[in-house]
């Protein structure tokens, strides 16, 4: 009874009180779990957009022979600004369908250039000098041409997807195989009807062969800028499915995603960002895949919010740098998509002998 009264009247021990934790020293789990990584990516996107900044105005203001300020100044730089307008959009295009591709083809080597989507842009310019010569492919400038370009990529583009990721040909690898032996096909084609061609002629389609600016109409703008916007909203909208889906088949399928319906929406935008692209500048084979690159080593995330910023301004900081350089220091405008090829053509053989395969 003694014991039992001594256990019943004994004072409560005080719990200890609750030791608030720093905000800096909590556990999070994200994309951005650190304080570091998200210091450093911000970094990094502050210093891509002030680059960005720089190189745009540099393109805009730099040797213009009329005194700052006034009208001829402002003049020549409107003309300027449509060059920076494109390489906004290029880079806009390029960079999005490039990161998408590769997240549903689940390899970071290959680009939608390896589609033949620029194999069919040659073609089509190739069959205009061929079957309405030079004075016919002038003719047929403006809108309706790169209307029909884009046309002719997408439905290209959406007939592969449809055929062969459907039925019993349902396989992402075939698709791929199919698009590289089109592509050649078309290429072959092409260089059959350029032998054919005068010396005149070819002069003319030769000067469009080459990605450059300098093709870009702006008569294009209201139908390319509108049809980019729509189509990059909405893949980057699909940001968060694409994180899913770059998981693979299986594990996308077990986490409630339509792997196979989902592919083939990010191809569609991918084909009409690709198309816009190519018809407005011309072929940029590796221009993609080394913006993509780079994205994904400057942002350090594997998230697709935050690695589709960095790809659009990575992509715009080398395309203006580049012609910036290329213009103002070594007067060899002309060679601007040359030097970005072979750049991204070296960075690709380093990847691909880094990897070991593709």
């Amino acid at each position: 009874m003694a014991d039992a009264r001594r256990t019943s009247i004994a004072p409560a021990v005080p719990a200890a009180p609750a030791v608030p934790v720093p905000p800096s020293s909590r556990r999070s789990s994200g994309p951005l779990d650190a304080p570091g990584v998200r210091r450093r990516y911000w970094l990094v996107v502050t210093a891509l957009a002030a680059l960005a900044t720089v190189f745009a105005a540099g393109l805009l203001a730099w040797d213009n022979p009329m005194p700052f300020g006034s009208r001829g100044f402002w003049l020549i730089a409107e003309l300027r600004a449509t060059n920076v307008v494109v390489m906004l959009l290029v880079a806009f295009c390029q960079a999005l369908a490039t990161v998408g591709f590769q997240t549903v083809t689940n390899n970071r080597i290959i680009t939608p250039s390896i589609m033949g989507f620029e194999s069919l842009y040659v073609a089509v310019q190739t069959s205009a000098v061929y079957f309405l010569g030079a004075a016919g492919l002038v003719a047929f400038q403006g809108t309706r041409q790169f209307v029909l370009q884009v046309a002719l990529m997408v439905g290209f583009s959406l007939a592969l997807y449809g055929w062969l990721l459907s039925g019993r040909y349902g396989n992402l690898h075939v698709m791929l195989l199919v698009g590289i032996v089109i592509g050649g096909g078309l290429g072959s084609v092409s260089a059959f009807m350029q032998r054919l061609l005068t010396p005149s002629d070819f002069d003319v389609l030769a000067a469009r062969l080459f990605g450059s600016v300098a093709n870009a109409d702006p008569d294009y703008f209201p139908v390319a800028i509108p049809l980019a916007l729509v189509a990059g909203a909405l893949l980057w909208g699909r940001a968060r499915r694409l994180d899913v889906v770059a998981l693979g088949r299986d594990a996308a399928t077990s986490l409630g995603v339509a792997h196979r319906a989902e592919t083939m929406r990010v191809l569609f935008l991918v084909s009409i960002l690709m198309a816009v692209s190519t018809a407005m500048v011309g072929p940029m084979t590796f221009f993609g895949f080394l913006v993509a690159t780079l994205a994904y080593q400057f942002a350090g995330t594997h998230d697709h919010r935050y690695v589709f910023p960095v790809a659009v301004l990575s992509g715009f900081v080398v395309l203006a740098g580049a012609y910036f350089t290329m213009r103002h220091v070594f007067y060899a405008e002309g060679v601007v998509s040359i030097i970005i090829e072979l750049v991204g053509g070296s960075v690709f053989l380093l990847v691909i002998l880094r990897k070991g395969r593709l």
